[in-house]
């Protein structure tokens, strides 16, 4: 904030016995506000313009997580084999308690 201080000069009094005043130098004080006006400008020309970029830490492990699990197959190759190898030779074996109580849960939750 700028404080300007008008220098007053008492000039006359009106018919109701009030002073009439005038503020002096008006050409000193729109020079003042010539020259705060010009000192606030920048120089905004777009060679020293640069942008730029900030990456937080969860940003950044989540990165990380990301490409792990890229690298992880999404389907466990070692399990299908023995499972297929097991049914072809005719050994697998399913437990029809499990089997039993698996369906029961998923008509509760009904998700089949």
């Amino acid at each position: 904030m700028i404080l300007v201080f008008f220098p007053i000069n008492k000039v006359r009094e009106n018919e109701k016995g009030g002073e009439i005043m005038r503020i002096g130098s008006i050409t000193q004080v729109s020079q003042l506000y010539q020259t705060t006006a010009t000192a606030k400008k920048k120089d905004t020309s777009v060679a020293d313009q640069r942008d730029a970029l900030s990456i937080s830490s969860f940003g950044k492990d989540y990165q990380i997580a990301k490409n792990a699990l890229a690298n992880v197959p999404d389907v466990r190759q070692e399990k299908v084999d023995a499972l297929k190898q097991s049914i072809s030779k005719g050994t697998y074996e399913v437990n029809s308690e499990d089997f039993a109580a698996h369906l029961l849960a998923a008509y509760k939750n009904r998700t089949v």
